[in-house]
């Protein structure tokens, strides 16, 4: 008779994981596909100025918890979208941008879209998770890549890299410090 050995979970200490640096941006791979095949899990440090632009993924699905520091958000699909910024988007249903602080959890349905920035002067953390693995892992590591240069984004570059994982661009990544 063979026994087969229980399964285990996958514990992950306070400040441990894979983390990915450049001069302003930080994440760190908590879960990943190799222990999980529902969903991959980060912590994000989001400099300020940082605003990685509206956009929309097709089949993934998103969740932020907002540890600390604040982020404005959105979640929604607009009355207009409009190119430059979503800043000042509204919904059918009149939501509008919201500051999350501290405990905030925001869900994002595959196909709608959703943006992040940081316009406080201190860094924000969050808990991010995205369903299904390993795209999310993937894009990370690419894109600290790109943004390795401490330069202005190159913005083409990016475009490539968001359109090889399923990340429609609605408006544009921006990294500038924000007074």
């Amino acid at each position: 008779m063979t026994h087969l050995a229980p399964p285990e979970g996958h514990l992950v200490p306070s400040g441990s994981g894979r983390t990915l640096r450049t001069a302003a941006q930080q994440v760190t791979f908590k879960v990943t596909g190799e222990h999980s095949r529902a969903a991959s899990s980060f912590e994000v440090v989001v400099p300020p100025g940082f605003d990685v632009g509206a956009h929309v993924h097709t089949r993934s699905e998103e969740l932020f918890y907002i540890l600390e520091g604040e982020l404005d958000v959105l979640a929604f699909e607009p009355l207009v979208r409009t190119l430059d910024s979503w800043r000042e988007w509204e919904s059918h249903s009149g939501k509008r941008v919201v500051r999350a602080t501290p405990g905030t959890v925001i869900l994002v349905p595959a196909g709608c879209p959703h943006a992040f920035a940081n316009p406080t002067g201190t860094e924000a953390k969050m808990f991010f998770q995205s369903s299904p693995p390993p795209d999310h892992e993937r894009y990370f590591e690419e894109l600290l890549e790109l943004l390795a240069s401490g330069g202005p984004p190159d913005h083409a570059a990016i475009e490539a890299l968001r359109a090889r994982y399923d990340i429609e661009q609605l408006t544009p990544l921006r990294h500038m410090r924000r007074t």
